[in-house]
């Protein structure tokens, strides 16, 4: 039988011999299958698609529905609507391929971001609403503002990397 080991800082004894461990085995503090999957080459070029995957759907649409686009913009109190609607459009589609294709992140992902502050605090004024309304453009209003975090931290992302690469 082993002789208990006695920690020199804790004075803890100890039988179970110092080996292997799965729990142990992290990179960048993350556990190891957790960096397997995130060193993927095809994981970020994924990951960039579907954070800007709602700008692109929401572009798109009011592109083909224009004027459907430009009414939402006057609901809205937005005037002239069809300049606030081609805005709209520019940045949704334009931000969303800088993020896609990463390049310019950080013009696409600020612009998308804008334009997310914007909608959140004229369509998600929870704080003019009550009951029911309240309650949904309150969540509405958080969820925009951890697609913004999402979109900085995208940019960071992407300066690391390129700053990597020098």
């Amino acid at each position: 039988m082993r002789r208990p080991r006695i920690c020199a800082r804790s004075g803890a004894r100890s039988v179970a011999p110092a080996g292997w461990c799965d729990v142990a085995t992290v990179r960048a503090g993350n556990p190891y299958w957790v960096a397997a999957l995130l060193s993927f080459p095809w994981v970020a070029p994924l990951l960039r698609v579907a954070l800007a995957s709602a700008y692109v759907i929401g572009g798109v649409d009011k592109l083909m529905h224009f004027h459907d686009a430009m009414l939402e913009q006057q609901h809205f109190g937005l005037n002239p609507g069809w300049l606030w609607a081609a805005i709209t459009v520019v940045v949704e589609l334009g931000g969303s391929l800088c993020v896609i294709v990463n390049r310019w992140v950080w013009l696409g992902a600020g612009g998308l971001g804008v334009l997310t502050v914007v909608a959140m605090v004229v369509a998600n004024d929870f704080w003019n609403l009550s009951g029911a309304a309240h309650f949904g453009a309150l969540n509405s209003f958080f969820e925009n503002l951890g697609l913004i975090a999402a979109l900085v931290m995208a940019t960071q992302l992407a300066d690391k990397r390129k700053n990597r690469s020098l």
